[in-house]
């Protein structure tokens, strides 16, 4: 079965490199809408060229380009990222198919203990730094 979900994680690196950029709708047009180009909102004009797929225009989001069910957020070693607030949530982690994320309001002594007993228990955690 891991070997499924590894030729199904070259597919979904496949698409997702033959996918455009999808950029706001006029945002080179607004100069409150620079540094947002890349929260796709649908164009809703009723003379929008973006709407009508006009020929030099950006791309709408379509369907097709999305991962295969089976992998959608998995990272691409096959592991599924889970969010970790103290030690006892990071013992229920099944090793094999997850990795640790520590949340973003845990401290620095609660941060070091996670760290420590991740390295007891073998479990690889992705913002280890301090």
């Amino acid at each position: 079965m891991r070997k499924n979900i590894f030729s199904l994680l070259r597919i979904r690196k496949r698409i997702k490199r033959e996918k455009p950029d999808y950029l706001r709708p006029y945002w080179w047009t607004k100069l409150r809408l620079r540094n947002k180009m890349d929260s796709w909102r649908r164009p809703k004009g009723i003379h929008s060229k973006m709407k009508f797929k006009e020929k030099g225009k950006q791309p709408l989001v379509e369907v097709g380009y999305g991962s295969p069910r089976e992998v959608r957020g998995l990272l691409g070693n096959g592991k599924r990222p889970v969010i970790v607030h103290n030690v006892e949530e990071l013992e229920r982690l099944n090793k094999e198919k997850e990795v640790a994320v520590i949340a973003s309001e845990v401290g620095k002594r609660k941060r070091i203990e996670i760290i420590k007993k991740a390295q007891e228990l073998g479990i690889e955690i992705l913002n280890s730094k301090l």
